[in-house]
């Protein structure tokens, strides 16, 4: 948390001296998150199903040129499984809610209409993790519960975030669309009751922002 307030210092003062652009704004959207794992070692990697949920957040983004810059990010998003028993039809469902902050790397391609690729690392810290739906629980190679007393879930995250999308100008102010796909290093289980897992995102969002800091290339038109 710390270093994400160190980063957004480092942004705001870098585009005051560089007098460099920069823009502040709005993230909303819907993001889709499932997780694979084997439950112990030798047994065949399982899938489950996608839980879907809004994320929204704040952006800022630091531009030292016209076509290239670096975002940061605070927003919430969700990430967890739904898994189903073929046999009884029964459900279980858990969503993990973090407090995510990504820095990337942004490279614009285009004029007023632009096409953009974002890039790099992203952390986070756990909010709340919610059993939504708990229907078999006593199948042993389906996932643990993460929301119970005593769970304990790990509650750093850490992985890589790419993404590409459109975006257009309107005059000072900036509407953005894209499609991110996430990867992440840490898992929730801290108990070592499941051998390995891996999480995986995809988020689809708007962004707007307006423009806070005129550019330098600007000034000099």
């Amino acid at each position: 948390m710390k270093l994400s307030y160190l980063l957004f210092g480092l942004l705001l003062l870098m585009s005051w001296e560089a007098v460099a652009q920069l823009n502040v704004g709005v993230r909303g959207g819907y993001s889709t998150s499932s997780i694979t794992y084997r439950p112990e070692p030798g047994r065949p990697a399982i899938n489950t199903s996608n839980i879907n949920a809004p994320l929204y957040g704040l952006v800022v983004e630091y531009f030292g040129n016209k076509n290239a810059g670096i975002a940061l990010e605070i927003h919430q998003v969700s990430l967890g499984y739904t898994q189903r028993d073929s046999i009884s039809g029964g459900e279980n469902q858990t969503e993990l809610r973090y407090l995510k902050m990504p820095l990337l790397s942004n490279f614009y391609f285009g004029n007023s209409g632009r096409f953009h690729i974002k890039l790099g690392p992203h952390v986070g810290m756990l909010i709340n993790a919610i059993d939504i739906k708990r229907e078999v629980p006593d199948n042993p190679i389906f996932l643990p519960t993460y929301g119970q007393p005593g769970d304990n879930p790990n509650r750093f995250m850490y992985g890589l975030t790419l993404g590409a999308g459109l975006s257009k100008l309107l005059g000072k102010s900036t509407l953005a669309g894209d499609v991110r796909f996430g990867y992440e290093f840490a898992r929730p289980e801290s108990q070592n009751r499941i051998f390995d897992m891996n999480s995986s995102t995809i988020e689809v969002s708007l962004t707007y922002m307006f423009q806070l800091v005129k550019p330098k290339w600007k000034k000099e038109e």
